[in-house]
């Protein structure tokens, strides 16, 4: 388990894959497909977990929309006996991924049936999705992008919808997908700039991304700026962070949004884009992803004016064998203050066993927080982004 500061912050993104030509699948959406429902779990880093049946098997996936391929493990190619062909790459976020292809018969998704084609063959890093070994297969674009899908995060279940349809009200935002149908891209406004492309990134549990230049285009050097990392596909990636009061998607204002920005030449700077919108902020929302029509709809949920946790203490930990061991030191927090190390460990709180619900505590409170190696560290939390 993962305690990132008490905020859900993680990204989980492919681009489109450089690959050789594949057999073309076939996609028919059934005719009561507006009731086959999905259920779906959120992992512990806000990606949406669900169960979908790959050849007759049933496999435990997650929906990333920012994904333009579907793909599967290498874990899961190996026990089922996929043949696999190719050995390519692909730029990721935290690095590249190497990748393969594998034919394969159907895939069920509700009321999807997707008849022959190829996925995908890439190794799948736990930390990247919530530290969840079960999850063996992302479901692309490639699978989705061709229909209105509605993803009712406060219910938890999504399904798939003939264009056109919209089952529910909401505030309005413009919706495509890119050229090489990569990518569901919107636009966000932000102190009266518009940002343009932004990806629409269901496998990305953080909240909103942008790159460094996007947020140059700010113009506002005074704002409080801390920093975070997260996991993506290709390793560990180090942001800043920061507090947004307010941002607009189309007729859709948001308040108090956690905001990563990328380092010069992060992710989104790479592929284009001014940044992405993930499932931090949407889960929100229920949500229409229609780019057939032009559009995406959002209509609050109970989660819409919630206030988002901040970390008052600026360590960002992870528990281990009973321990909490440091991944990250915020810029400008508590801890750095402290002289906190990544890869120190704390096997106790408080004489504790240990546990993270201090780790976004009340600012004032002074912890005690025990080394696994001796020695006991006083840690006073303050609110400081």
């Amino acid at each position: 388990m993962r305690y990132l500061a008490g905020l859900l912050l993680s990204l989980l993104a492919v681009p489109a894959f450089a690959r050789e030509a594949p057999p073309q699948p076939i996609l028919t959406l059934a005719a009561d497909a507006e009731a086959r429902w999905v259920p779906f779990e959120l992992t512990s880093q806000d990606q949406i977990r669900f169960t979908l049946s790959l050849d007759g098997r049933p496999v435990t996936a997650v929906l990333d929309t920012a994904v333009s391929v579907t793909a599967v493990s290498r874990a899961y190619a190996g026990r089922t006996k996929l043949r696999t062909r190719g050995d390519g790459s692909a730029a990721a976020i935290g690095g590249s991924v190497g990748i393969e292809w594998a034919d394969i018969g159907s895939i069920v998704l509700g009321g999807l049936r997707r008849t022959g084609g190829s996925v995908a063959v890439l190794d799948l890093a736990q930390a990247a999705i919530g530290g969840d070994a079960g999850v063996e297969m992302l479901v692309g674009i490639d699978m989705v992008g061709g229909y209105a899908l509605d993803i009712d995060y406060p219910a938890r279940r999504f399904r798939l919808l003939q264009s056109g349809r919209q089952p529910f009200q909401g505030a309005g935002a413009p919706l495509r997908v890119g050229t090489d149908r990569s990518f569901y891209l919107t636009e966000m406004w932000l102190d009266g700039l518009r940002l343009r492309p932004m990806v629409i990134d269901t496998g990305d549990g953080g909240t909103v991304t942008l790159s460094s230049d996007a947020w140059r285009t700010r113009g506002r050097p005074e704002t409080r700026m801390t920093s975070t990392m997260s996991h993506g596909l290709g390793g560990p990636v180090v942001t800043d962070l920061t507090m947004l009061p307010e941002l607009r998607l189309g007729t859709l204002a948001a308040r108090d949004v956690p905001l990563n920005v990328e380092r010069a030449d992060g992710y989104s700077s790479g592929i284009g884009v001014a940044g992405r919108i993930g499932s931090g902020l949407l889960k929100r929302y229920r949500l229409l992803l229609d780019p057939k029509a032009g559009h995406m709809i959002l209509a609050p949920g109970p989660e819409a004016a919630m206030v988002p946790l901040r970390s008052t203490s600026g360590l960002l930990v992870e528990a281990r064998d009973g321990m909490l061991v440091v991944l990250h030191v915020m810029k400008g927090g508590p801890g750095e203050a402290a002289g906190w190390r990544a890869g120190e460990r704390i096997c106790s709180v408080d004489g504790e066993a240990p546990t993270g619900d201090w780790l976004a505590g009340e600012p004032g409170r002074t912890v005690a927080l025990g080394l696994c190696g001796g020695g006991v560290r006083p840690l006073t939390l303050a609110a400081f982004y």
